[in-house]
């Protein structure tokens, strides 16, 4: 596995991005995290909300247990209205006792989802319901630290890659069009992604 600082020079093949990032003037660094898990859990507080927003709630989840840590068991009997009332909404709450169901009855260690491709992870955790190919996208980039995810559904993305390549494009069309961009930085789409995430910000 190449380091971020050799892909960033794979990357400077894309004139766009490489002055981008050159401007921005920050360095993405991996965010590397072996309890899929948690990070699912996480992902499913994220989901359509602001990073300040969902961070918020997320540690008001971890201070409801015993060391921060929502076990799966105690997740499972902790009463809906106590998960409502930290901010979750109704879905949320049902998706993240499903992760902690799907946890007990099958294995999401690091360790067996290691052996996985990118592909078939994505097929094994989307059998939890409320968990999407977004969600298992963030997983793929960020504990997992995959190196070539592109995740074109994500809004972040599409708006970020809009602005930078002047692409006025809508649903489908925009879409294929960021596909066709994003491979010029294949095998190394994930770090490309993270930047224009910070670009975008």
């Amino acid at each position: 596995m190449k380091s971020y600082k050799e892909i960033l020079q794979y990357l400077e093949k894309d004139i766009v991005l490489h002055q981008a990032i050159q401007k921005l003037d920050i360095e993405v660094k991996p965010e590397f995290d072996i309890d899929v898990y948690f990070a699912l859990l996480q992902s499913i507080v994220s989901q359509q909300l602001s990073t300040k927003v969902a961070r918020i709630i997320f540690n008001r989840l971890t201070d409801l247990f015993v060391d921060g840590y929502p076990k799966a068991e105690q997740l499972l009997i902790t009463e809906h209205k106590v998960l409502r009332s930290i901010g979750l909404s109704n879905n949320k709450v049902n998706y993240v006792k499903n992760v902690a169901e799907f946890s007990l009855q099958n294995n999401i260690t690091f360790d067996y989802l290691l052996l996985k491709t990118d592909n078939e992870i994505i097929e094994y955790l989307t059998q939890i319901k409320g968990v999407g190919k977004w969600t298992v996208q963030m997983i793929l980039m960020f504990p997992m630290d995959r190196p070539n995810v592109f995740p074109v559904d994500d809004l972040g993305i599409q708006n970020g890659m809009k602005d930078l390549y002047q692409v006025n494009l809508e649903k489908k069309e925009l879409k294929l069009k960021l596909i066709e961009i994003a491979q010029k930085w294949h095998p190394y789409k994930t770090l490309a992604s993270k930047y224009i995430w910070k670009i975008g910000d």
